[in-house]
């Protein structure tokens, strides 16, 4: 498992969007403050002050490529993560 301070560069780097980690992922953004609701293999978080409702699947044990990119928008746009 990669820590959340390599795995948050990795994702705002944006080199290798294919190969993130989804449970590391999911970990991140409960750890920057999103609340999460499972329905399946739906990942539903949520998080006061943001507008968007990230919904992610995993693909295998990874996530999915444009929803990382959908991740890294929003940290950038809202200034998430430190």
């Amino acid at each position: 498992m990669v820590s959340g301070d390599r795995l948050l560069i990795q994702i705002l780097r944006g080199s290798s969007d294919s190969n993130i980690p989804f449970k590391g992922l999911c970990q991140l953004l409960r750890k920057i403050g999103f609340d999460v609701r499972i329905h399946g293999d739906h990942h539903i978080f949520t998080k006061e002050g943001v507008i968007e409702i990230l919904n992610l699947q995993p693909k295998g044990s990874k996530a999915k490529a444009y929803q990382v990119k959908q991740v890294r928008s929003l940290i950038l746009k809202y200034k998430l993560g430190g």
